[in-house]
């Protein structure tokens, strides 16, 4: 057995059969039928509650009051990384399979922190939890 197949060994999580899928959606992943949902649907403000570059996600806080929603990095707008802070617009995306919750998309920072912001194409800061 070589080294390269040893990754779906019988006792491997990889295992399975069934693929479950994520719950998150991605823009990659988004059906257009909820595409056009979240394209349709207004601009709502909130701020960025937490957003963890390397991870991927984040939350934000909508200005409402209702509860966080997610955040994935591939529905953020726009050139620089969002911060803690951040004031944002979004659009509310349902998510699959009931579509009784939201996640935010369309995300664009409309007023940054004081703290310096870095660009995508910049090398994240080993020390900084972004």
């Amino acid at each position: 057995m070589s080294s390269s197949s040893s990754t779906n060994t019988p006792d491997s999580p990889n295992r399975s059969l069934l693929q479950i899928p994520s719950p998150i959606v991605t823009r990659r992943t988004r059906t257009k039928s909820t595409t056009e949902i979240a394209s349709n649907n207004p601009d709502v403000k909130g701020k960025v509650k937490y957003f963890c570059r390397t991870k991927g996600h984040g939350f934000i806080t909508p200005d409402d009051g209702n509860a966080d929603l997610f955040l994935h990095i591939s529905d953020i707008e726009g050139e620089y990384v969002p911060l803690e802070g951040d004031e944002v617009t979004y659009r509310l995306c349902p998510i699959p399979p009931k579509r009784e919750k939201y996640q935010a998309t369309h995300v664009r920072i409309v007023n940054f922190t004081p703290e310096v912001h870095h660009r995508w194409d910049c090398k994240p800061n080993e020390d900084a939890h972004q």
